[in-house]
């Protein structure tokens, strides 16, 4: 488990290519606000955290399963990120910060991470052409 990333994983660097292609600018992994969110639009105070299914338990997908083995272990594990993530996220909106989240099942496609950006972007106010996949 030491090889499990905590930042820069596969998922973030793909949605902030696609943000950063559409011409979106943000930043990356603020410490100073409580959850660390992955990618920040400090003006309009928009958090976007970047989520595995696995590791934070998306209850709508069949990533988010618990393993049937050694359930001693990874059940309370499990339970416990998501409710760290559910804590962070009400930090957050208390401070005034909208919280998006985006799960990795919504990620698979190149066209999935688009539609994401124009999400972020309608958020955040921004008209933003979508560049062709390559």
């Amino acid at each position: 488990m030491s090889r499990i990333k905590g930042r820069d994983t596969k998922l973030e660097r793909k949605l902030r290519s696609c943000l950063h292609k559409a011409g979106l600018r943000f930043r990356v992994c603020r410490t100073d606000l409580p959850g660390r969110p992955d990618i920040v639009f400090p003006r309009q105070k928009l958090a976007i955290q970047v989520r595995g299914c696995f590791w934070h338990q998306h209850h709508n997908c069949s990533g988010g399963r618990t393993p049937g083995s050694n359930q001693s272990y990874w059940a309370p594990k499990l339970q416990r990120n998501a409710q760290r993530d559910a804590e962070k996220d009400v930090e957050l909106i208390g401070l005034g910060w909208q919280v998006l989240v985006i799960w990795e099942c919504e990620m698979r496609a190149p066209s999935d991470v688009e539609k994401i950006t124009g999400k972020v972007a309608s958020r955040i106010g921004k008209k933003v052409e979508i560049p062709e996949s390559s």
